[in-house]
């Protein structure tokens, strides 16, 4: 099994994309309603679809980087805003945190070899 995608929620298609054509993200479908994007690493895809009515997202994006403090830098040279700059967290990944303009938190970040293999990992099956 591979996670296939996620779509978030957006109050502004326009401004959306452009947020995360900005962020380095390539755009690969383009509708009213919908857009999908291309990480510029790797397989992995993400979407957007409008939500005009009751807009709720209590949800948060990661994307990886390796190169994290000079990417948030250059982000910044861009006009990209940021709540929190790049910082060591007890779970050991370096993090900096971020919102799109529709209020969706996003989390830029580098762990290495901490994402899937924390001292803490477990595997439990059924």
């Amino acid at each position: 099994m591979n996670l296939n995608q996620v779509t978030i929620p957006v109050k502004d298609m326009d401004a959306a994309a452009a947020f995360y054509r900005k962020l380095g993200f390539v755009q690969i479908v383009d509708t009213p309603h919908y857009a999908r994007f291309e990480c510029p690493e790797g397989d992995a895809t993400f979407s957007l679809a409008l939500n005009d009515s009751d807009f709720r997202n209590g949800a948060v994006i990661y994307f990886e980087y390796r190169e994290l403090d000079r990417w948030v830098a250059e982000l910044k040279a861009v006009g990209i805003e940021f709540d929190q700059d790049p910082a060591d967290q007890r779970y050991l990944w370096r993090e900096a945190v971020l919102s799109d303009p529709s209020g969706n938190k996003i989390k830029l970040y580098w762990a290495g070899e901490s994402r899937k293999n924390p001292p803490w990992r477990v595997e439990k099956r059924t």
